[in-house]
């Protein structure tokens, strides 16, 4: 069966992706955002992400403890508000680290001849 260039693309896109969503995120929660203001800040930003990937990794980074998480009451309803913790600062500063050494470093390989 031929491999579909598309879906292959695609795909792989996806992958690329997954890889930097944590820290796209993560960099977004230095200040306080509920899960609709931050997919909408996201987007703005030219980083699409839609609430079904959003909400699960917020519940994750929360379980990991990466994350505070309060209820406020804004308007009718209540709102989950997401805030990077203690650990969240430091997993952030180690993950941009590590991203840039390996940018600087696939940047170097693509520029190869």
């Amino acid at each position: 069966m031929p491999v579909n260039k598309t879906d292959l693309l695609k795909n792989l896109d996806a992958e690329l992706r997954k890889g930097t969503l944590v820290l796209a995120v993560l960099s977004q929660l230095k200040q306080k955002h509920y899960g609709y203001s931050l997919v909408e800040s996201l987007n703005d930003k030219g980083l699409r992400i839609d609430q079904n990937t959003l909400y699960p990794l917020l519940r994750r980074l929360d379980k990991y403890e990466l994350l505070t998480s309060t209820w406020e009451v804004m308007d009718p309803r209540p709102r989950k508000y997401y805030q990077l913790s203690e650990l969240g600062h430091d997993i952030l500063d180690e993950l941009t680290t590590i991203y840039n050494t390996n940018h600087e470093t696939v940047s170097r390989l693509l520029k190869e001849e």
